[in-house]
């Protein structure tokens, strides 16, 4: 079966257009004389209106076509519209006045005026209302395929930002990998000489991190779930290290576990609090972690025991990246913070705000 074949916009707009102002003329000539209006002259009119008008605008269609002034810019516009306003309007009119006499020739026995006085006696209200006509028709025209080219520039645009968005995401993923491997790799070597056993089961889990990590962050968001069983892989390598000197208390709300969230986001803080807070402690101490979900925000607070000791600890390259991510991702739908509370205790907080 062949497909249908459709009329397209520019036809039926120029279809439209010429047969509105067409039963115009009709309706003026019933209403100013209406005892002489004669429905088979005023027929022949109306079709002949159509086709001059658009034999006029459709030539005026292809000419720009071919030279490419449907792309002008609207300061290029003046300088080549003005003179086709005019020459089609010219055009307009001599086929306007050929129309009419030929009609009247036709139509009126007892017409016997040449066409030279009748071109002197008519062509100035004709060549008026064929350029007003003409001016009306271009600008339309030209307005809509200026409109178009810049939709289209305007969706290129956008393709090109997305497009460097989602590298620059993924540029800025690919810089966590090494820095969560280096990481976690000082947690094990730690290990290796004070404790082979526990360095085995360190082994294990780092390899099932690293597995996750390299594997598990291709796409844009994880769901919140994904992300917590990989924080407390980690945090269960860092205990191995930290025995009793390190305590954690995590409370995610379970409706949030769905959510997504950027890789290595949650991750990203609970390293920057063992390596900056807990690792500079004597005694160690505790980190919280908790996910909350309320008046269409998720809120994720890690809180550990340390103090931020200048630009290393807000600044550096995981807290840096995360910051980085979060404004392509989200834009001002996401935030992060970092500051400290009283009692030698330090709280990042990411807030996302979800759909």
């Amino acid at each position: 079966m062949k497909p249908e074949k459709k009329i397209s916009l520019y036809w039926i707009c120029q279809l439209i257009g010429w047969s509105a102002a067409a039963t115009y003329w009709a309706f003026l000539a019933w209403v100013q004389s209406p005892q002489n209006f004669n429905i088979l002259l005023a027929f022949v009119h109306f079709v002949l209106d159509i086709i001059i008008g658009i034999g006029v605008t459709h030539a005026y269609h292809v000419f720009a076509h071919r030279l490419g002034w449907i792309k002008l810019r609207i300061q290029d516009m003046p300088i080549r519209l003005i003179p086709a306003v005019i020459l089609m309007g010219l055009l307009y009119m001599l086929l306007v006045i050929w129309k009419l006499y030929a009609i009247r020739i036709y139509f009126s026995y007892s017409f016997d005026e040449s066409l030279k006085q009748f071109f002197i006696e008519n062509y100035l209200i004709i060549s008026a209302t064929g350029i007003r006509l003409m001016a009306i028709w271009l600008l339309a025209f030209h307005l809509y395929h200026y409109a178009v080219m810049e939709i289209s520039i305007a969706k290129d645009n956008a393709r090109l930002q997305m497009v460097a968005h989602e590298a620059q995401l993924q540029q800025l993923s690919a810089q966590l990998n090494p820095h969560f491997f280096f990481n976690s790799l000082n947690s094990v070597k730690a290990l290796v000489s004070t404790n082979p056993s526990k360095a085995r089961r360190a082994i294990d889990l780092l390899s099932d991190l690293l597995r996750n990590s390299l594997y598990g962050n291709n796409k844009g968001l994880i769901p919140l779930s994904d992300e917590m069983n990989l924080v407390n892989d980690y945090l269960e390598l860092e205990m191995i290290r930290y025995e009793d000197r390190l305590q954690i208390l995590v409370k995610v709300d379970e409706h949030v576990n769905d959510c997504k969230i950027l890789p290595l986001s949650i991750q990203t803080l609970v390293e920057n609090a063992i390596k900056h807070g807990i690792a500079q402690q004597k005694n160690g101490g505790k980190i919280s972690i908790v996910v909350t979900a309320e008046q269409g925000y998720i809120t994720i607070c890690v809180e550990n025991t340390g103090r931020l000791n200048g630009l290393n600890t807000a600044t550096g390259l995981g807290l840096k990246n995360l910051r980085e991510r979060l404004e392509l991702q989200y834009r001002s739908k996401g935030s992060f913070t970092i500051i400290q509370l009283p009692g030698e205790r330090v709280l990042s907080t990411i807030k996302i705000q979800v759909s």
